[in-house]
């Protein structure tokens, strides 16, 4: 099952972040399962034409989101990605309850400022 990415040189969006994303909702949605070896990062930036700092950086959001890990020389895998990405956000919500608590923020206030914060990341959902 190859990793199939495409990336748009004249999108706004930063390479590293359309190599990113594109990683991330394809292990999100099974298309990567986990436990799929990835490409080297030299082999992957290759592939798609970026430097190799590019690709690089990608990976590294990737594995702080827990969407994949690295295994030293064996190289990097897609991680059970759902669980992990599940649980930082619900912990990322716990602390934002509490801190928005802390700041004096009733239930409706707070959960306005996170859906402009949602609206702002995803674009306006109806």
């Amino acid at each position: 099952m190859p990793l199939r990415l495409a990336i748009d040189p004249d999108a706004l969006t930063a390479p590293y972040e359309q190599v990113r994303a594109q990683i991330a909702e394809q292990a999100r949605s099974g298309e990567l399962p986990a436990g799929h070896r990835l490409p080297t990062v030299r082999g992957l930036a290759g592939e798609l034409g970026l430097a190799v700092n590019t690709v690089a950086k990608a990976y590294r959001a990737l594995e702080e989101d827990g969407v994949i890990e690295t295994r030293g020389r064996h190289g990097t895998f897609v991680a059970a990605a759902g669980d992990a990405a599940a649980r930082e956000a619900a912990a990322a919500a716990q602390e934002y309850a509490r801190r928005a608590r802390r700041l004096g923020l009733d239930r409706s206030a707070a959960l306005a400022a996170a859906e402009e914060a949602l609206d702002a990341a995803y674009g306006r959902g109806d």
